[in-house]
């Protein structure tokens, strides 16, 4: 089972709610890990590092994003 975490800036960060939540597979229907809520703070701190990294996310190329996104696709399968 495994811990999953908030990932923001780049960076892997721990939720400070003290709170979780289970996370199960859909096809078997078995509990799988747990997810960590977040708190205020690593919502604002989110929400502040996407505005920053909006611009130059809408500045990429259609096609460049398109590659990065099909890229993530993979690292997930």
């Amino acid at each position: 089972m495994s811990d999953i975490h908030h990932y923001i800036e780049g960076k892997r960060a721990e939720g400070t709610s003290g709170r979780w939540g289970d996370v199960y597979n859909p096809a078997t229907g078995e509990k799988s890990g747990r997810v960590a809520f977040a708190g205020a703070a690593e919502v604002d701190k989110a929400v502040k590092a996407a505005a920053a990294a909006f611009p130059a996310w809408a500045a990429t190329p259609p096609l460049t994003r398109a590659r990065i996104l099909f890229k993530f696709r993979e690292l997930l399968d």
